[in-house]
């Protein structure tokens, strides 16, 4: 899902037979159809609202999720190497919720050290933001900070109890083109973008 302010679909390039443009009508409750569209797949893989008052459509639209803010790595070794988990039926990169009094920075050095055990972590830059929703009881709306990381530890040590199967270093060419490495769209574009930025 993506929000993008606008007045008028002429504004926005052409789109994908598979990606629908659309105006935002104003009224919240409408929000959950397009997000239902697209938990439950189907004929569309993405949606772009616009609407002339992003604020208040960005508004609305966090009013219907429980959000938890997050911070993760995109980790590379001294070989070049990604640092990827395996977590639920899909590859990943370590992240986890900032606890209270922490920086997103310092969060994401945490989560990356227990989720993979991996140590000696050097925080280069704040890569982006993102934004993902999905479901525990509530609708969640997830907003993670990125971080490029270096490190010259390659001792990994998958964190069980959070589900992580195994942790692994990666070619980041590989990971992103070999169908094995089955990984949500948002990580696949953050890797892409962290690639671009080394």
């Amino acid at each position: 899902m993506i929000l993008a302010e606008g007045n008028n679909i002429l504004d926005f390039p052409p789109v994908p037979e598979t990606h629908l443009l659309s105006l935002y009508q104003g009224n919240k409750r409408f929000l959950l159809n397009y997000v239902d569209a697209l938990e439950k797949g189907g004929r569309f893989d993405a949606i772009t609202l616009f609407y002339p008052d992003f604020e208040k459509m960005k508004s609305d639209f966090q009013s219907l999720f429980q959000i938890i803010v997050a911070a993760g790595g995109c980790v590379f070794n001294s070989k070049g190497e990604l640092l990827v988990i395996y977590r639920r039926k899909s590859w990943d990169l370590p992240k986890g919720k900032i606890d209270e009094g922490e920086t997103p920075q310092i969060a994401a050095v945490r989560e990356v050290q227990e989720e993979t055990g991996v140590l000696n972590l050097s925080v280069s830059y704040e890569i982006t933001q993102t934004w993902h929703t999905y479901r525990q009881k509530k609708r969640i709306l997830k907003h993670t900070y990125w971080y490029e990381m270096t490190t010259s530890d390659v001792n990994l040590i998958p964190q069980l109890e959070e589900d992580i199967e195994e942790a692994r270093w990666v070619q980041p060419t590989a990971f992103l083109n070999n169908e094995a490495y089955q990984m949500y769209g948002n990580i696949r574009e953050l890797v892409e973008a962290c690639l671009k930025m080394r």
